[in-house]
């Protein structure tokens, strides 16, 4: 013990001051011991509250940007479709307003004063909810139907309603192109309202003066004022005195038994007013009439007929093929076989014309002409043989004792340039020809064509074949005509072939084929309810054919609006 004391005892302990260590090297490892001893693991020590707050924060702050994205999108969702969610919510006053301007719609009940039309309900339903799409929607809606009923009016003449109806339309619509559209045909057609009120002083003045029929009678002139203004009561009443006055010379002429009067009238009568309540009787009266001038109408075309083939063309007595045949006419002025038995008169005269040139009696020949002239002057035989005639000069004086038929006479000569006038002439005339120009217009047509090279060449023989090759050419183009569905063409076709060769054989085949083209139309018309139109074409197929069954039953139908 005494040893160990002593050791101390030479080495007294020496004080350590603590000192923190080398912070720099708290992290580090530890390093291996020296003494060998096995190494302890110590977690460095930290501060309790300071080692959790910052992944705390960062956890709140994830969540809290998860949850407004969330409310972000919610909102944007609810803003989307606040339409569809306000409708599934319960809004009673909202789609009961809604449910009553839709079916004002359907009724067409667009606009009022009353509450109850769909203009006032879609907007009641916008100042419930301004931003709804089915509420502003069923305002366009009516916009449109209020434009199109706008349009309907204008087409009826109701200027006021259209107008109406036309600003409403441009309020619920904004206006467009449409709107001024029909702005524009308003003004339109009250500018040809003020032409009206011309019109009619015009239909007064003339009915005041008995100016009935043609396009400025007063019929036509109160038509023109109803069709610009169908409400116009005037002008209605107007055309009710027409029609009155009308009846009442159709009545007084079939009195006085003056058939094509009465015809007139009554035609003229049912094409200014079909449903005219004197109209039926007219009618029976006019039937009754026909039928009572038939007999004597059928005795006087015979007895024409026989005259004609007896050889009593003309002259004295009242039983020449002339007198019975202007008997007939007076009894039908439009009957096609007194016509053409008129126009075989005139061409038989010719032949008789012709006769006595060939007898050197040329005076006779010139009487023959004359009387022949008065019954077809556009005849081509006609105008042939007055060519003929015009050729053949007066014979001079012959010596005493002398027989002037014996003695020639040299026809005159022509020049070179009076050839020369005469084939462009003949040109000229076949060209008429090829463009249909056959009788008009004066001076350019075929027919005078002709005639002015025979009046400068009467021996020509192209003018004459020409002239008289213009009755057969004449029938081709009304083939063409008629098959084309021309049946205005055709009609002056045959106008032109009864002028040039009122005797031909081909005229009531003609006549009858034309006939049945205008029956058709008239069918045509009256199946789509153009009773006006159909009366026309009647009108024209019974002058052609009066005795066709068709002609007949189709007055009936249309008699008894059918």
């Amino acid at each position: 013990m005494s040893g160990r004391r002593d050791q101390h005892d030479a080495h007294p302990p020496v004080r350590t001051e603590p000192t923190l260590g080398d912070l720099d090297r708290l992290d580090a490892p530890p390093a291996p011991a020296a003494d060998g001893l096995p190494q302890i693991a110590v977690e460095p020590r930290r501060p309790h509250g300071r080692a959790t707050a910052a992944p705390r924060r960062k956890r709140r702050r994830g969540w809290l940007v998860l949850l407004l994205l969330l409310v972000l999108a919610l909102a944007g969702g609810l803003w989307l479709n606040q339409n569809r969610l306000r409708g599934m919510l319960p809004r009673t006053d909202f789609n009961t307003v809604l449910a009553q301007a839709q079916q004002a719609l359907q009724d067409g009940r667009l606009d009022g004063q009353d509450g109850s039309s769909a203009r006032e309900l879609f907007q009641a339903a916008v100042a419930l909810e301004p931003d709804n799409d089915r509420a502003r929607d069923g305002l366009r809606q009516v916009g449109q139907a209020m434009l199109a009923q706008a349009d309907a009016a204008l087409q009826a003449g109701q200027l006021a309603q259209a107008a109406q109806q036309a600003t409403v339309a441009r309020e619920l619509l904004g206006g467009g192109s449409d709107i001024d559209r029909l702005d524009r045909a308003i003004a339109a057609a009250r500018a040809a309202q003020v032409h009206t009120v011309d019109l009619v002083d015009q239909a007064q003045q003339a009915l005041a003066a008995g100016k009935l029929d043609g396009p400025d009678g007063a019929g036509a002139l109160y038509q023109r004022v109803l069709r610009a203004d169908p409400d116009n009561a005037v002008a209605a009443h107007g055309l009710d005195q027409v029609g009155y006055a009308l009846a009442v010379q159709a009545r007084a002429a079939l009195d006085a038994k003056d058939a094509a009067t009465a015809d007139a009238r009554i035609e003229q009568l049912a094409a200014l007013q079909p449903n005219n309540g004197a109209l039926p009787a007219l009618r029976a009266l006019q039937a009754q009439a026909r039928r009572q001038d038939s007999s004597a109408l059928e005795a006087a075309l015979k007895a024409g007929q026989d005259a004609l083939r007896a050889g009593r063309i003309a002259g004295d007595g009242d039983d020449t093929a002339l007198v019975h045949f202007q008997a007939a006419l007076k009894l039908d002025p439009d009957n096609a076989q007194a016509h053409a038995g008129l126009g075989k008169v005139a061409q038989a005269l010719t032949v008789q014309a012709s006769a006595a040139l060939d007898d050197g009696d040329a005076a006779q020949a010139a009487k023959l002409l004359d009387q022949a002239a008065a019954l077809a002057p556009k005849s081509a035989d006609l105008a042939a043989a007055r060519a003929r005639l015009e050729r053949t000069p007066a014979a001079p004086a012959a010596p005493a004792g002398a027989d002037n038929a014996s003695m020639p006479v040299a026809p005159p000569s022509v020049t070179p340039q009076q050839s020369a006038a005469v084939a462009q002439l003949v040109l000229r005339a076949q060209t008429a020809t090829n463009n249909g120009d056959i009788m008009m217009p004066p001076g350019d047509c075929a027919y005078d064509l002709y005639r002015s090279a025979l009046a400068i060449d009467g021996n020509s023989a192209a003018a004459l074949q020409g002239l008289q090759a213009l009755p057969r050419q004449v029938e081709q183009q009304f083939d063409r005509a008629l098959a084309a569905g021309n049946l205005g063409k055709a009609g002056d076709m045959l106008a032109n072939l009864a002028e040039l060769a009122p005797g031909d054989a081909a005229l009531g085949a003609l006549g009858n084929r034309l006939a049945g083209a205008w029956l058709d139309q008239a069918e045509q018309q009256l199946a789509r309810g153009d009773r006006i139109g159909a009366s026309q074409s009647l009108e024209r197929a019974r002058k052609l054919s009066p005795s066709n069954p068709r002609v007949l039953d189709l007055a009936a139908r249309l008699q008894g609006g059918g």
